[in-house]
């Protein structure tokens, strides 16, 4: 009763400002009459008045800063006040940011007196061209915006038939007004009062929580599975076991009555009780003629194997470390980043290093969940050079396991900023290199292959290894094995179609870089990209046969295979069937091979089919010691 009193007056606050809200005037005159006469006192909560007045100005300073054609104060605005998930997840909001861009990219083509001043007009279209390069690639595949994706790159856009209705004298009035109502809509959803507020986060919670479990639940039925398996093998070998020994006491009552038993027979029984992999070999190496060898190697066999008892780390506070992941020193967060990293990397592999993984998935330590402006992604973009690397290596070790990658696949944020600081990054080569390292591994699945390559990331790396020269052996395999994987795809070959001069010749320079490790994924992106009749012809037309022959003198035997296989593709005039590949297959993580190299999940177990033809599934470089960070 006692904490109800002490929080009485808020409560009734709360509930007389919804009252308010909801226009519920004789309500509120009556409610109001009875706490007076109660004796009941009302908490003034922050009004509608404070907040109404703030709005308002918020609204008017974006409006002044959209006629003055301002672009960073108004983004600056924009991006402060307007809430990410309406930004990214609206339609609307989307397509009304991309018209605001084009407004501010033409302002001073429609508003100057005489000519613009080039240096300034320089300024707002490589603006435009940055975010249509970013966030604005997402709505390169709609028809409607399709046609301003050429704006920067023609010279005199105010004469072009295509933006002829950008430049009539009602188009920005018209956006004027569309902008105001839908500043008015966001501003007027953001005034809700505290107590639908609190009832709206109480769903989201739920939700939350209901996702969680849902993940727990999709682990606990994959370990029951493995458990179901191991059950059905134990149970087998123990129905093998049962009818061996009854074989066996057969043979003991017949040797009673003076019957001989053969070594074939006791050969056949000792094969049954092995394992399918040892069967074969002692079926011809091992002489059971000899007394005492059949049940030595049985008990070596069967002999117990000592497993360490690795124990389970104990938990954390996830909400203190996040918040001082965003609210700490520098310093701090890079230790906090570096620990969480060796607590994963460093634990043991199995069920302490599956747990640990889950812990951070579920307490979604890396915000990629959250739709607030501060979250632990943001490091990515922080002033301090260490801070970055640490996010970058700890991202890098989530993007090395199946389950992590499948946590940061599902949000295309994650995708979106590796990409921006992938290209932004300057300063540290080893930020530069986990973020590539980070990508690579994204490249595993399916939708993050089609996000990389509608992003126009096969650009970026066809233009960072012509010069390969100055990268690390880090930067340029997985630079190159990146480029074999999204060039495994129609829609990647489809754009290094649009580019085939360059990408042929900085492919063919890279068949004789002295990195040997790189050759595989050099040839798999050539026989990948061969089959689109446009890049064999440009091929054909630079002498690309009598380049890869040049390199068939000098190879290694598996080396002339797989150049015998790409020259057989340039030389056909037809996609054969076996090449075609569809862009429909099922969403699973195609890894083949782990960073460590040891395991694979499906595929070949090397960078050749069988040993003949190019890979075509994609990989991820291993001896790396980033590969897999530690």
């Amino acid at each position: 009763m006692g904490d109800i009193l002490a929080h009485e007056s808020e409560l009734l606050g709360l509930v007389k400002e919804y009252l308010d809200f909801a226009e519920f005037e004789d309500t509120l005159k009556t409610f109001s009459k009875e706490c007076k006469v109660k004796g009941k006192p009302l908490c003034k909560t922050v009004g509608g008045s404070f907040r109404d007045s703030k709005s308002l100005t918020i609204q008017k300073d974006l409006v002044t800063a959209f006629d003055n054609g301002d672009q960073k104060v108004f983004f600056d605005l924009w991006e402060e006040h307007i809430p990410s998930f309406i930004r990214d997840g609206d339609s609307f909001a989307q397509k009304l940011e991309f018209y605001l861009h084009i407004h501010f990219a033409i302002y001073l083509l429609k508003h100057s007196v005489g000519r613009p001043d080039k240096e300034e007009l320089d300024e707002k279209i490589s603006y435009f061209k940055t975010y249509l390069e970013t966030k604005g690639a997402a709505l390169s595949q709609t028809t409607e915006f399709l046609p301003f994706y050429a704006l920067p790159f023609v010279p005199n856009p105010t004469v072009h038939p295509s933006f002829k209705e950008l430049f009539q004298d009602s188009w920005t009035p018209e956006l004027k007004v569309k902008l105001e109502k839908f500043l008015a809509l966001i501003f007027k959803a953001s005034n809700t009062p505290k107590l639908l507020t609190i009832y709206k986060e109480s769903g989201l919670s739920n939700k939350e929580t209901l996702h969680q479990l849902h993940q727990r639940l999709v682990e606990a039925e994959r370990r029951s599975m493995t458990y179901l398996k191991r059950y059905n093998k134990i149970q087998a070998d123990y129905h093998n076991l049962i009818g061996v020994t009854a074989e066996l006491v057969d043979s003991l009552e017949a040797t009673v009555s003076g019957k001989m038993i053969t070594p074939e027979y006791l050969q056949s029984v000792c094969v049954r009780l092995f394992s399918n992999q040892m069967r074969q070999s002692l079926a011809h190496s091992v002489d059971f003629t000899r007394p005492g060898t059949a049940s030595t190697m049985l008990r070596a066999s069967l002999a117990p194997v000592k497993l360490k008892d690795v124990p389970l780390l104990p938990s954390l506070d996830y909400e203190k470390l996040k918040k001082d992941l965003i609210l700490g020193s520098d310093r701090l967060k890079a230790f906090l980043l570096q620990a969480l990293r060796w607590r994963l990397t460093t634990s043991h592999p199995g069920e302490q290093r599956e747990t640990i993984l889950q812990a951070y998935i579920s307490n979604d330590l890396l915000d990629c969940h959250s739709h607030t402006q501060r979250s632990v992604l943001q490091l990515l973009h922080s002033k301090s050079d260490v801070v970055r690397q640490y996010m970058a290596r700890l991202i890098n070790a989530f993007a090395s396991l199946a389950e992590g990658r499948l946590y940061l696949a599902q949000n295309t944020k994650v995708l979106r900023m590796l990409e921006g600081r992938l290209k932004e990054e300057d300063k540290d080569i080893i930020t530069r290199e986990n973020i590539l390292g980070a990508l690579q591994k994204f490249s595993l699945r399916r939708p993050l292959q089609t996000a990389m390559i509608q992003d126009g990331l096969i650009f970026w790396l066809v233009d960072v290894l012509k010069d390969p020269d100055c990268l690390s052996d880090y930067m340029l395999e997985y630079s190159v094995a990146l480029l074999m994987n999204l060039c495994l795809r129609s829609a990647g070959k489809n754009m290094c179609a649009k580019v085939a001069g360059l990408v042929l010749k900085v492919l063919s320079d890279l068949l004789g870089h002295e990195n040997h490790e790189i050759q595989p994924y050099v040839n798999g992106a050539l026989y990948s990209i061969l089959s689109v009749p446009v890049i064999r012809e440009e091929a054909r037309a630079m002498g690309m046969e009598d380049i890869l022959r040049c390199f068939i003198k000098e190879g290694n035997a598996e080396m002339i295979r797989q150049i015998e296989f790409i020259i057989k593709q340039l030389n056909s005039e037809e996609l054969p069937d076996d090449v075609l590949e569809s862009d429909d297959d099922e969403d699973e993580d195609e890894e083949i091979m782990t960073n460590t190299g040891k395991t694979r999940r499906k595929g070949p177990a090397s960078v050749l089919q069988g040993g003949d033809e190019p890979l075509r599934r994609p990989v991820t470089p291993s001896g790396h010691r980033n590969g897999c960070p530690v």
